[in-house]
Formats: structure tokens, sequence, C-alpha cells
């Protein structure tokens, strides 16, 4: 008597067209919910552009620029009126060969930065009377990144033809933030703002001429 077996092959899954099409369009929201927080979530920066320490009747003066850019989050907390301190330093420094350099000077400026919802207006200020008021933040920052003609340091400070290094910074102040935002910005991205520090040399020329 002879034995027949048969092998059963088994069928294939039945297609599931619903649930391919469910977790490709679950992969793209996710994408783009990445995207969305990656570019909220960005930090500003703060790049001098350019600086010169130029000589006067007094001194010398500072003309510098700024590239400026908070980020969104900061510039949401500014337009629901948190202010913002930046602080300008500025210090000088005589080169040495054989020895460390020789520290000459320094300057620093801090400013204000807020926002008057009812005038709609944003206000920078250096002091009680010296304040401008701009109506958008794109002319209040342009203003902050623009110094002319400030004066850093007084006749006969510097030699006429020595070189010297200067070094300078604008950065934003997280320690005049309110309590809880000071906080936040410790944990959070989105609050850090890149100072970046421009370090160049110069030869002195003669002031007060």
């Amino acid at each position: 008597m002879t034995a027949f077996i048969t092998r059963c092959s088994p069928r294939p899954p039945p297609e599931r067209p619903e649930r391919d099409w469910l977790a490709t369009g679950l992969r793209i929201c996710l994408a783009l919910a990445l995207c969305l927080y990656l570019a909220l979530a960005r930090a500003g920066s703060i790049e001098p552009m350019k600086a010169a320490l130029l000589p006067t009747d007094e001194g010398y003066a500072l003309s510098a620029e700024f590239a400026i850019d908070l980020g969104p989050r900061i510039e949401e907390a500014l337009s629901h009126g948190i202010a913002l301190y930046f602080n300008l330093e500025l210090e000088l420094n005589r080169p040495r060969k054989y020895w460390l350099d020789e520290h000459i000077g320094g300057h620093s400026l801090t400013y204000r930065l807020s926002y008057n919802p009812l005038m709609r207006q944003y206000r920078l200020s250096t002091g009680p009377l010296q304040q401008t008021n701009f109506p958008t933040l794109e002319q209040a920052l342009r203003a902050l990144g623009r110094i002319a003609a400030l004066p850093v340091l007084e006749k006969g400070r510097l030699k006429t033809g020595e070189t010297y290094q200067a070094s300078l910074r604008l950065a934003l102040d997280r320690s005049l933030l309110p309590k809880p935002f000071q906080l936040d910005a410790l944990a959070s991205r989105d609050w850090q703002v890149d100072a970046k520090v421009l370090h160049w040399q110069f030869q002195a020329a003669e002031a007060g001429k």
C-alpha cells in the first residue's frame, strides 16, 4: 500500500494597505513635528561684524556693528513684557613678547530692551535719560547692534604707534531676567544666545588731533 503525503503551503498573509498608509503617515507627522521643534528651539546669536577704535579730541571712541538674532523664544518673551539686558564689554591689552600682556583698560555699558504693548513700541535705553523708541523689533535690534563714536578711553592712555590687542563682546545678561526665566534659561536651548568675541590688533594713532 502506497501512502501519499501532501504538503500544504502556508497562505500568504493578507495585504493590509490601510495599516501601511497609517504607519507612513505617522512617520511623516513625526518628522514634521521634529522639524518644527528644531526650528522653534534654536539658540540665538550675537556676532560682531566689525569694530574700530578711533582717536578723538578727548581720547578714543569705539565704532562697531553686531548682527543680532535673539531666537523665537526670547522674542516671544520680549513681546510679553519681559525686559532684556545686554552688556557691551571692551578689553584692551598691550602684547609683550617675554611677559604677560599688559592690561590697559576697558569699558562696559548695559543696554535695556523692552516692549510696551499699549504703545506697541520697543524701547532701547542705557539710562533714565537716554531712551529711544522704535516701531519694530528689527529697528530696535539694528540700533542695539550699531555702536557709533562711543567714548571708551581718555586721552594719554595709549602710546602713539604702539600695537594693542582689543576684545569686544555684546551679550545677553541672563542674570537680570526674572527668577523663573533664569531657571528656564539654564536648562533650555532656546534661551541661549551665542555671543561671539571679536579680537583684533591695531596701532594707536595720536589722540587730540
